[in-house]
């Protein structure tokens, strides 16, 4: 080739950097290969199916929950992939035992890669009704939990590590019945925004992903209004059948190098909910508010 070339994209140069094989997408960037993972509330749904794919995606594995037999089960899955897990089983809301397994996970791995603070969780109630005991554990397993493994983990990481918090479509919208959760989540999606600045000259990136509703067993025990009684309530206008493991693939992407100039964003897996603003798809197919 010459120094020019007419191509069906317009004139190219040979000279261009664009062109060069190093800066050529690689369909390996999507790999994982060797890369250390760490899953909070891996032990069942979005958090396991996380898990698994991280490892068949070939990264080694450090799962934490509070639910030993679910773990168990995850952990072998992860470990039929090929890889390695480590368990450790706590409540992600005592910084002790946190912190002792984080040093175990260190020794274990030498570095920590990735992580997926994925743990959380709700109750259904009006905010007055909710004393300052109930406040201070939502609180706990939905924000301080996050900021204490994002800084027990900042030590094991390096250059190319990459933090996500799985918050919730709910940290960009009103949770009504989930008032203090729904903020925690939002600060969840705030915290990532600043941290990708203040961490990008480590090259750590931090972003969010956030979920509607997913059919597991921590969203069926929420009771009122789950998956199967929202379908009932109005027809919708966005995406249907999402499941875990379009969490999941949305974590593979933002762990590994296809994902390595993305920082401080939010990938909404939600079928379109949050672009549906409040519209509604009626049986005749027209749209309302």
């Amino acid at each position: 080739m010459t120094d020019w070339e007419w191509t069906l994209g317009g004139l190219k140069s040979d000279k261009d950097p664009i062109w060069s094989d190093a800066n050529i997408l690689d369909p390996s960037s999507v790999l994982l290969t060797d890369k250390v993972a760490i899953v909070t509330g891996g032990a069942r749904g979005i958090g396991a199916a996380t898990a698994v794919a991280l490892a068949r995606f070939g990264a080694d594995v450090a799962i934490c929950d509070r639910e030993a037999e679910d773990m168990a089960r995850a952990a072998a899955a992860v470990e039929a992939q090929g890889r390695r897990c480590l368990t450790g089983l706590f409540d992600v809301r005592h910084p002790e035992p946190r912190d002792a397994w984080l040093e175990e996970v260190g020794e274990a791995f030498g570095r920590v890669d990735v992580l997926v603070n994925n743990a959380g969780g709700t109750f259904n109630s009006p905010f007055a009704d909710i004393n300052l005991k109930g406040e201070a554990a939502l609180i706990a397993e939905n924000f301080t939990q996050v900021t204490g493994f994002i800084r027990g983990c900042i030590p094991l990481m390096s250059e190319g590590g990459s933090i996500i918090n799985v918050t919730s479509i709910e940290a960009h919208r009103a949770g009504p019945g989930f008032t203090i959760y729904s903020a925690m989540k939002a600060a969840q999606a705030n915290l990532a925004m600043s941290l990708s600045l203040e961490l990008a000259p480590a090259g750590i990136r931090v972003n969010c992903i956030a979920p509607d509703v997913i059919p597991t067993e921590g969203e069926r025990m929420l009771g009122d209004e789950s998956t199967d009684e929202r379908s009932q309530l109005a027809p919708q206008p966005w995406l249907e059948g999402g499941s875990v493991h379009d969490c999941a693939a949305a974590v593979v992407y933002l762990a590994g190098d296809m994902s390595r100039f993305v920082t401080g964003s939010t990938i909404h897996v939600d079928g379109g909910n949050i672009a549906a603003a409040g519209w509604k798809r009626r049986i005749t197919g027209r749209y309302s508010t």
